[in-house]
């Protein structure tokens, strides 16, 4: 595995009018893997839009490394970087605690009792989503840990939440709902996690949704 990032070229208005949403960011993720393309292979290939000291970053998890001049597409000359990420992982303890960020998309299936039809819909209060990440912390191996002066809440917060466009088939535009958790969290299952790790988390992964990243506590 590999993460690469690059730091996007905000001040570039062309660019930015071609990412107008996330079906754009999308297909620049993909095109970053021209192999895959040509061999019709497409491997699944997490993202997200980090934000750190005022600049934006295109943060990618894939199997093979990207050809750094497409990732460099949208984004600043370089300024694209890859890392193996296979030795990070070998290294995570079960047991231990870690800083994690996760942007996901926290939904919930409905059925139509009448119709029998089935749909998505977005969990939208804070409390909501905060459980949606909770009931879903033992399926991907975690805990979310405990504030020590309150049992009752966790050292967890949710640092963004937006509604970015995304466009359908047929040039229907539909917003997804998009929250950024970041906290503490301690490994009990390290294979379940892992997978987590490498896979994902709820839906709309090829939108930018999924993608969990930790680094050890100081």
């Amino acid at each position: 595995m590999y993460i690469s990032r690059v730091e996007i070229d905000t001040n570039n208005r062309q660019k930015l009018r071609d990412l107008y949403h996330l079906g754009a960011y999308h297909n620049w993720v993909e095109n970053c893997f021209p192999n895959e393309l040509k061999k019709k292979v497409r491997l699944r290939h997490l993202w997200r839009i980090d934000e750190l000291n005022g600049k934006k970053y295109l943060l990618v998890l894939s199997e093979e490394k990207p050809k750094l001049d497409k990732l460099e597409r949208y984004g600043l000359a370089n300024t694209a970087e890859t890392k193996d990420y296979d030795h990070f992982l070998s290294s995570l303890n079960q047991g231990k605690k870690y800083r994690f960020k996760l942007t996901a998309n926290p939904s919930y299936r409905i059925t139509d009792a009448k119709t029998g039809k089935s749909k998505v819909v977005p969990h939208i209060t804070v409390l909501q989503q905060t459980k949606w990440l909770l009931d879903r912390s033992e399926k991907y191996g975690f805990d979310l840990v405990k504030s020590e002066d309150d049992e009752e809440t966790y050292e967890m917060n949710i640092t963004s939440r937006d509604w970015p466009r995304l466009r359908r088939k047929g040039n229907k535009i539909v917003k997804l709902s998009r929250v950024t958790f970041e906290g503490l969290l301690e490994i009990k299952d390290l294979q379940q996690f892992k997978q987590a790790m490498v896979t994902g988390i709820g839906r709309e992964k090829a939108f930018g949704m999924g993608l969990l990243t930790v680094i050890p506590m100081e």
